[in-house]
């Protein structure tokens, strides 16, 4: 059976039904999939732009994406690496109101063991055990010269 992608597109016309054919046909896609009878990859960035424009073009509720995607992330036959990750990062979308990906960076930081994080974007104060840090100039000493 060779590999194929699973591209945004499908997920999107599966949750909004807004095709009806192309949702009958995702549907029976994604049933295929769960069963093990056919084996799809995906990119996060499948994952992020699914996530989007849910969010931004369908106003979806994020605690129903977080049903949603986490039910496809979750598809026996459907490969991506690091499911364990979308899961942690739906959760601090959810709980804490920040983007996908900065919830998917912080949790990204979680597992690496990184607590201390360079931006200007302060909903990562939002987040216990993350400190976000401002890029500073060096300071030339004068100190030797």
């Amino acid at each position: 059976m060779p590999l194929r992608f699973l591209d945004t597109n499908v997920l999107i016309r599966y949750f909004t039904r807004d095709d009806e054919e192309k949702a009958r046909q995702a549907l029976a896609l994604l049933a295929r999939v769960e069963r093990g009878d056919e084996k799809v990859i995906t990119s996060p960035m499948v994952i992020f732009e699914t996530v989007f424009t849910l969010q931004k073009g369908y106003q979806v509720p994020r605690s129903d994406i977080r049903r949603l995607v986490s039910a496809i992330i979750a598809l026996r036959g459907l490969q991506l690496q690091r499911k364990n990750l979308y899961y942690r990062a739906f959760d601090l979308y959810v709980d804490h109101n920040i983007s996908f990906a900065d919830a998917y960076n912080a949790a990204y930081m979680e597992e690496r063991g990184a607590t201390d994080i360079y931006t200007w974007d302060t909903d990562f104060d939002k987040l216990e055990g993350v400190a976000h840090l401002e890029p500073q100039e060096e300071r030339l000493s004068s100190a030797g010269n």
